[in-house]
C-alpha cells in the first residue's frame, strides 16, 4: 500500500506552477504596460513616434487625451495617446 499524502503536500506543485507563471509571464507583462504608460505620459512635442497602425509621425501637439502628429509636410492627424505604441526616436529641444 502506498503511504497516505497530506492534503497540504497535494498543493506544493500547484503553488510552485503558480508562481512560475507568474514570475515569466504575468510580472513581465505588467512591468511592460507600466513602462508604454509612462512613455505615453512623457509624450512631447518633436517626439518621433509610431502607432498601433504602423503611422509614423512627429508629434505636434499633446493634449490630455490624444496627440496630434504631423505625417507630412502639411499633413496632421490627431490620435489617442493609447495608439502611441513606440517612441521611435526622441528629438532634442521644444
Amino acid at each position: 500500500m502506498p503511504p497516505e499524502q497530506s492534503g497540504a503536500s497535494m498543493f506544493v506543485p500547484m503553488i510552485l506552477i503558480l508562481l512560475i507563471f507568474y514570475f515569466l509571464l504575468f510580472r513581465p507583462q505588467k512591468k511592460e504596460q507600466k513602462e508604454k504608460q509612462q512613455m505615453r505620459d512623457n509624450l512631447k512635442k518633436n517626439d518621433e513616434v509610431v502607432t498601433i497602425g504602423g503611422i509614423h509621425g512627429t508629434v505636434v501637439l499633446v493634449k490630455d487625451k490624444t496627440v496630434v502628429l504631423r505625417v507630412d509636410d502639411n499633413t496632421k492627424i490627431e490620435f489617442d495617446r493609447e495608439s502611441v505604441t513606440t517612441l521611435a526616436k526622441p528629438k532634442s529641444g521644444s
